[in-house]
């Protein structure tokens, strides 16, 4: 059976329900590496593959089964395909991530799964983007249009990064001892009740800690009237943590192992949690936070290979295998992709493909503030 036919046969049993997603990924790997398929996701990447071409790309990501995701389900089978090997590291914030950037070596670091319009704008910001040649992504035009125009309008119409998953960052608690009438009752402003000092969690993020604290002090988050009940609120919450968090592994342990009852989450690892077996609630409060996540190509990359990896990971049955496997909705267009069963069952996931329920950061206001805030709130974490 020639190459084309194996590959068509392949998602012909996918498409009917005859093959797990799992396995349907696993088969074209495998069909990649013994004879290198010309259809499908593959096609532009065997028709490249004997091309000069980097032998690795770097890309960096968030750690735990966010990382998990996408080794399994994009990094493995496009490494199999195209013969290029993808360095995966991880971060715990976007400040340290940056912070590697720019003490690095040109071209050192290549992709990066940057959270949000406000990251985005930053490293432009910084002169550390990078052009796409869109032709070589034909998968962009299956993604929701309002998480790309947003890019367009800060780099003059260009894409430095394309669009991946999007998600919430609203209220976990654990159902044992907070129950859900309570927390709609109170909403953001648990995080804030003494009745559960050295039970609360936060995370160590300038940006969540001054959005949530405009919502406990009854503001708008992008139009903050007065800073200084804002600071208030930061303070009250520090006073009454536990610990701050540092990354989406260490919230899940938190809550797992109930050295916490309630916190901010994102709502993908609350899901997560959730699927374990954990009795963890998640709730977006009134003017909760949304927020999208991108693929961010740096300047001074191998630009051919990354828009591959990007059009690959792209592809319906990648990003929903990936989607599954992480628990935040892809950048998909419901409205132009079947997104299968289970991807309509996430948290935060819109059916309409408009996003209009959700808030998000405004990148100008939030970059305009960046430096006196962050100082700021390093200073409140620290006790003053």
């Amino acid at each position: 059976m020639d190459t084309t036919k194996r590959y068509e046969r392949l998602l012909e049993r996918y498409r009917n329900g005859d093959l797990e997603r799992r396995t349907f990924l696993g088969l074209l790997g495998a069909a990649g590496i013994t004879a290198g398929l010309t259809g499908g996701p593959f096609k532009a990447l065997r028709g490249h593959a004997l091309a000069a071409k980097p032998d690795e790309v770097r890309f960096d990501g968030w750690g735990g089964v966010v990382s998990e995701a996408f080794r399994e389900y994009a990094f493995a089978p496009y490494t199999e395909a195209t013969g290029i090997e993808v360095v995966d590291g991880t971060f715990g914030g976007a400040d340290e991530y940056l912070a590697r950037v720019q003490s690095g070596q040109p071209g050192e670091y290549n992709l990066a799964h940057l959270s949000g319009v406000f990251d985005y704008a930053r490293y432009h910001n910084q002169g550390l983007s990078s052009t796409l040649n869109e032709d070589n992504i034909p998968n962009l035009d299956n993604v929701i249009p309002r998480l790309v125009d947003v890019f367009r309008a800060i780099t003059d119409g260009n894409l430095s990064a394309v669009p991946y998953d999007y998600g919430t960052t609203g209220i976990a608690y654990n159902r044992k001892h907070i129950s859900d009438d309570e927390i709609q009752e109170k909403g953001a402003s648990i995080l804030v009740d003494p009745e559960y000092k050295d039970r609360i969690g936060g995370w160590s993020e300038w940006k969540t800690r001054i959005w949530y604290a405009a919502l406990q002090s009854d503001q708008d988050p992008n139009d903050i009237q007065d800073m200084e009940a804002v600071w208030e609120k930061v303070r009250e919450n520090r006073d009454l943590l536990l610990k701050y968090w540092e990354s989406g592994a260490e919230l899940m342990s938190l809550l797992a192992e109930e050295e916490i009852y309630v916190t901010e989450g994102w709502s993908g690892r609350i899901r997560a949690l959730q699927d374990q077996g954990h009795d963890i609630g998640y709730y977006d409060p009134p003017g909760g936070l949304g927020w999208q996540e991108c693929i961010f190509v740096l300047k001074g990359s191998p630009m051919e290979a990354c828009e591959e990896l990007l059009n690959f990971m792209l592809e319906p049955e990648v990003a929903i295998a990936v989607a599954e496997g992480q628990f935040y909705p892809p950048a998909l267009d419901p409205q132009k992709v079947e997104l299968g069963e289970v991807v309509p069952t996430l948290p935060a996931f819109d059916p309409s493909g408009t996003l209009e329920n959700l808030n998000f950061f405004d990148p100008t206001y939030w970059n305009g503030n960046e430096d006196d805030w962050s100082q700021t709130f390093s200073r409140v974490q620290r006790g003053y």
